[in-house]
């Protein structure tokens, strides 16, 4: 049996203390197969960027199992966690988190270098070079358009060759023809690597692309209609 790409077991996790406190995740359970490009929907509010991050190692969950690459990660150390981050889990924001006084190429390269990659200037090259970026290098992010730094932002979350990519509202600060490019590439980059995908969107468009969609309310995974009538 091919082993899950990410399960998720009873995950609950609340943020903040005391009275302003909030219980985001509760009781959350989730399987995603190797290669699945999974759509989270669900209203503002519902956990879908808290459950990313749960995925990314980027919030530590009060209970439950957290499996992403056969690899469980809650309960391990911030270091353990960001090591294993590195090296198997990319991630792309809505508003692209490039360094601005880096380049493109500083912003792909930087974080392999700091991983220890043997050729990072060469890697982040190539990669900027497949989001057709070969001639913007050495241009700051302020020089770029808001496509342009997106495609900087997923050549950085290509380049260490992650088992799974993970993007929140990738196209959400975009107009709808640089966003459907933008959803192009992810998909393909994806597709071609043999990488998971699952991203947060509130684009319907864009989550009917994925091979499923999970919907998500008041922190928890609502059951589709059929599978909800079947348990009752």
């Amino acid at each position: 049996m091919t082993e899950a790409a990410i399960r998720m077991k009873d995950v609950s996790l609340t943020l903040g203390e005391g009275a302003s406190s909030v219980h985001v995740l509760k009781g959350v359970s989730l399987e995603v197969a190797r290669g699945e490009a999974t759509g989270i929907v669900g209203p503002s509010g519902s956990g879908k960027s808290t459950l990313l991050m749960v995925l990314a190692g980027l919030e530590r969950v009060d209970e439950g199992e957290v499996w992403i690459a056969g690899t469980r990660i809650d309960g391990r150390s911030e270091d353990d966690v960001a090591a294993f981050r590195g090296r198997n889990v990319g991630i792309v924001f809505q508003s692209f988190h490039l360094i601005p006084n880096m380049t493109a190429l500083e912003n792909v390269a930087v974080p392999l270098e700091l991983a220890g990659h043997a050729d990072p200037f060469g890697v982040a090259q190539r990669e900027l070079e497949a989001v057709g970026l070969g001639e913007r290098l050495t241009h700051y992010p302020g020089e770029l358009s808001g496509g342009e730094q997106q495609r900087v932002a997923i050549a950085r979350a290509l380049a260490p060759e992650p088992a799974l990519l993970i993007a929140d509202e990738p196209t959400g600060n975009l107009d709808q023809a640089t966003g459907r490019q933008i959803a192009d590439m992810l998909f393909a980059k994806a597709a071609e690597r043999g990488m998971t995908l699952v991203l947060v969107t509130h684009d319907p468009a864009l989550a009917a692309r994925c091979t499923r969609q999970v919907a998500m309310r008041s922190g928890r995974i609502e059951q589709p209609p059929a599978l909800a009538a079947a348990s009752a």
